[in-house]
């Protein structure tokens, strides 16, 4: 298992070398330029849309907009901001958050592009249903001769829409939580036990498909960014002391990488810091990688500028807000630099240590929530990539590997878990950054027309 768990690790930092982030990040800048900052300029209108101001049960595609963007957020919104982000701090220190934000600022250019190509390119299944997301765009966008860039697409989704990162921290949650602290002893049986309920709560609401999805999680996630919001609000005022040194502190060690304890990469420590940042950005909101083209390109609306503006917040919400509060919670109340824990455990740690007695188990609450609205949204993700390869009448079948996965999450290695994840991440953004950058101009070019029709 060591073997396997080194050979992982080591296909993780390949793929995450200096080519991949000059694509993601330096084609994001890129998009963030070419568009002069549309993503900044247009954050009023694109929340009018959101609110259903434009909307028209007319339009073409399966849900609104409000339940496109719960579903994407479902999955980037999740223990990617939780654990994720304490694993950052860990390697990192307060300097990681920094370059996690410009992933953020930049991701949200991308996304705007990727996902209003996601509308304005749609195809059909082999049903004849239509679909949306990095595999047809390139199809319908680029000519069938771009295929096979869209099957590495949709054949790196198969794995990368794996819900193990959530099963893991879930799992450890639940045991560093609840029952470690009632003398309960953890450990494998334990582990495949939390996996096993995980399953057959996923399993039921899978089979239901994306309606009953995208309904679920529209009333979960606002819900839960609103507990976890007043939560750290709470340890914030606690800490009042405190915050503006630690904030301080985010820019500060953004350029020293004074607590970096990551190995250097991209030619030093600072490279190492940067590329941590990125890494985690990337597997927080996920722009750049492609995995909410599916969702928002299942959108009802014939205006494919909308949905991008609609995608856009995605970033903004995921990593600028909620990221931000699991980093502040961990800083203010010291557990980064006084415990040895890593992953979800240093978050429930600064919970605990925030609001004595119950901040555990608020915590847990908000994991729950997190982690399982997560869980519904990535089978969808991983039924569309095998439905693009092998036909709509086959995609069930990815179902069955997806539900057993979770009993792999539950029970495997952290690092493990976290590189396969990343390195799959990884090849999903090579299709969707190429594609997106070659067809950049179309959408700047329906962009001018939009805004012309919609907005003063």
């Amino acid at each position: 298992m060591s073997q396997i768990d080194e050979f992982i690790a080591d296909f993780a930092s390949l793929v995450w070398g200096i080519p991949l982030v000059i694509l993601l990040i330096g084609g994001g800048i890129f998009l963030l330029i070419y568009s002069r900052f549309l993503p900044f300029r247009y954050l009023g209108h694109s929340v009018e849309v959101l609110r259903g101001k434009y909307n028209n049960p007319d339009d073409p595609g399966d849900i609104n907009h409000f339940q496109a963007l719960s579903t994407a957020l479902s999955s980037t919104v999740g223990m990617g901001n939780i654990a994720g982000v304490a694993v950052a701090i860990a390697v990192g220190g307060p300097g990681a958050i920094f370059w996690l934000w410009v992933s953020a600022v930049v991701g949200m250019a991308t996304k705007f592009f990727t996902n209003s190509l996601a509308v304005m390119y749609r195809g059909k299944d082999t049903e004849g249903k239509i679909q949306g997301g990095v595999m047809y765009f390139i199809v319908e966008g680029l000519g069938k001769k771009w295929k096979p860039l869209a099957a590495f697409f949709a054949i790196a989704g198969l794995v990368g829409a794996l819900p193990v990162f959530n099963v893991n921290q879930l799992t450890q949650a639940i045991n560093y939580i609840l029952l470690e602290p009632n003398n309960i002893e953890t450990g494998f049986t334990t582990s495949l036990i939390i996996g096993i309920i995980l399953t057959l709560i996923t399993t039921v609401v899978i089979i239901g498909g994306l309606d009953r999805i995208s309904k679920t999680v529209s009333k979960l996630v606002p819900a839960m960014v609103v507990l976890y919001f007043v939560s750290v609000l709470v340890i914030l005022f606690v800490n009042y002391d405190v915050v503006f040194h630690y904030f301080g502190m985010i820019f500060t060690d953004a350029f020293a990488a004074n607590n970096y304890k990551g190995d250097p990469l991209l030619g030093g420590v600072l490279g190492g810091l940067i590329l941590l940042g990125i890494r985690r950005g990337a597997f927080s909101n996920e722009a750049g990688i492609g995995t909410a083209t599916m969702a928002h390109g299942a959108s009802k609306t014939s205006e494919p500028i909308r949905e991008g503006l609609i995608a856009m917040l995605g970033p903004a919400i995921d990593t600028l807000v909620v990221c931000t509060l699991t980093a502040m919670a961990i800083l203010v109340t010291g557990v980064w630099q006084s415990t040895d824990v890593n992953g979800v455990s240093l978050t429930a740690a600064a919970f605990d240590q925030g609001i004595p007695y119950v901040g555990n188990y608020v915590l847990l609450l908000c994991i729950l929530a997190f982690s399982i609205s997560s869980l519904f949204s990535y089978s969808y993700y991983g039924t569309k990539c095998l439905s693009f390869l092998l036909g709509a009448k086959n995609k069930k079948y990815y179902n069955y590997v997806y539900v057993l996965s979770i009993i792999v999450g539950a029970t495997t290695s952290l690092s493990f878990i976290l590189n396969l994840i990343d390195g799959f991440f990884a090849l999903m953004a090579i299709p969707t950054m190429i594609s997106t950058l070659i067809m950049a101009p179309r959408v700047m070019k329906a962009a001018k027309i939009y805004f012309k029709k919609y907005t003063p």
